[in-house]
């Protein structure tokens, strides 16, 4: 549903937002027609805008860019405009269907917007841009044949990385915003894909090439490399040495795994935790996954992964599902997960306390007050034993920078640190 209201609009207010724009350009000879038409005094219809997104105050074209260009060009101050509020419609269809009734969309201004349509949202039809663009479905779908299939490649991927990290098929469907019952269709494209993964790394081309040829994560090739080896010959082909169990040292993060981010752990460590903590196939959560290492590590070493974070990034992390900790003393933490199964390890990394609060988003817990950070902590671990089962094991990984790293340690105070002893 379109609801609109007319009201006059500082010029200068309103801006040509050229990725709602279906058109290339401005036809400066119908704008100076038009400029004389309103120094002639005649009245134009109202152009149309919406309020730009995140901007109060702004506005921007979806009907009338020639109008709007004329009353500048006239030095005009305001101009009588509809205010849209498109209600989930996409602007720039919406444009692209105003802009049509005077003047048809070019050939390839209607490819160029039919293309970008599909792209911001690869959920409609052929039919829905054809109509808006003018153009009959047949037309449109060979304007996004090739986006079609490489959106279609994009979800068999999105789904084969969150399928072999044991994610439900239901939550899968969720995540990606598809039906359940077009998992199972997906699904049976795994094997071919494995298939091609397979047969370029039997060629003897290295993971990181296989990955680049065909637009994998390293993450997922090396789970197709290493699945028939044991955890210690998965090792030596990553080139990890393996510690002794208590004594782990790691000179920095192994960039194949996980993203960079704010205190960024090393895949080694989460691989030592795997192999002396966990069997092939158990499942492991990671309630705070932040750059995705642990789900990284689990596709490496054939480990289910959970994970969920704050962070919403559903087109390059769809295995993070969303879930932020909101703490407050009078309302318990709420648990990400409904389903049955019970986590064999849980892996929780949360983010420094006070000394990255920056470089997280503003709901993290890191911004806590020390008292409610180690409140948070007794609030967590308190959720965790009711959600897991008798043989669950954590691993708590509690790294905080002490002030020694910004003076001398006879001046170091514990104010602004959090310790395993708190």
């Amino acid at each position: 549903m379109i609801r609109q209201r007319t009201i006059e609009i500082p010029i200068l207010s309103i801006i040509l937002d050229e990725d709602i724009y279906p058109r290339k350009g401005i036809d400066h000879r119908r704008v100076g027609m038009f400029a004389e038409n309103i120094r002639d005094g005649f009245k134009f219809d109202p152009i149309e805008v919406e309020p730009v997104p995140g901007k109060p105050g702004w506005y921007r074209l979806l009907d009338g860019a020639h109008r709007w260009s004329a009353y500048k060009s006239t030095g005009k101050a305001t101009v009588e405009a509809f205010v849209q509020e498109l209600k989930g419609m996409d602007p720039l269809l919406y444009a692209a269907k105003k802009a049509i009734g005077p003047r048809q969309l070019t050939e390839e201004e209607a490819r160029d917007t039919g293309r970008r349509a599909y792209v911001r949202n690869s959920s409609l039809s052929a039919k829905d841009i054809g109509k808006a663009i003018g153009r009959s479905r047949q037309t449109v779908d060979d304007y996004i044949a090739d986006l079609r299939a490489a959106t279609r490649q994009d979800k068999d991927l999105k789904i084969f990385r969150m399928n072999r990290l044991g994610i439900p098929q239901d939550r899968i469907a969720n995540r990606l915003g598809v039906k359940q019952a077009s998992i199972h269709n997906h699904l049976s494209k795994m094997p071919v894909l494995a298939n091609l993964i397979n047969a370029d790394l039997s060629l003897g081309f290295t993971v990181a090439q296989v990955a680049q040829k065909h637009g994998w994560t390293d993450p997922m090739v090396w789970s197709l490399a290493l699945e028939e080896k044991d955890d210690l010959k998965k090792f030596k082909a990553l080139g990890w040495g393996l510690r002794a169990w208590d004594q782990w040292e790691f000179n920095a993060c192994d960039k194949r795994f996980g993203d960079e981010w704010p205190g960024r752990i090393p895949a080694q460590l989460i691989a030592h935790i795997l192999f002396y903590f966990s069997r092939p196939n158990d499942l492991v959560i990671d309630p705070m996954a932040g750059g995705g290492v642990t789900p990284d590590t689990c596709l490496a070493l054939g480990r289910r992964c959970w994970a969920f974070d704050m962070e919403e990034r559903a087109e390059t992390r769809p295995e993070i599902e969303s879930h932020t900790w909101i703490y407050s003393p009078d309302q318990e933490l709420s648990w990400p997960i409904s389903s049955k199964e019970k986590a064999d390890l849980v892996i929780f990394d949360p983010p420094y306390f006070d000394k990255k609060a920056d470089g997280y988003g503003e709901k993290s817990i890191s911004g806590l007050q020390r008292k409610e950070y180690l409140e948070f902590l007794e609030a967590f671990f308190t959720l965790l034993k009711h959600k897991v089962k008798k043989t669950t094991i954590l691993a708590f990984i509690n790294s905080d920078w002490r002030n020694f790293q910004s003076r001398q340690a006879i001046e170091e105070t514990g104010n602004r640190a959090i310790m395993v002893d708190d």
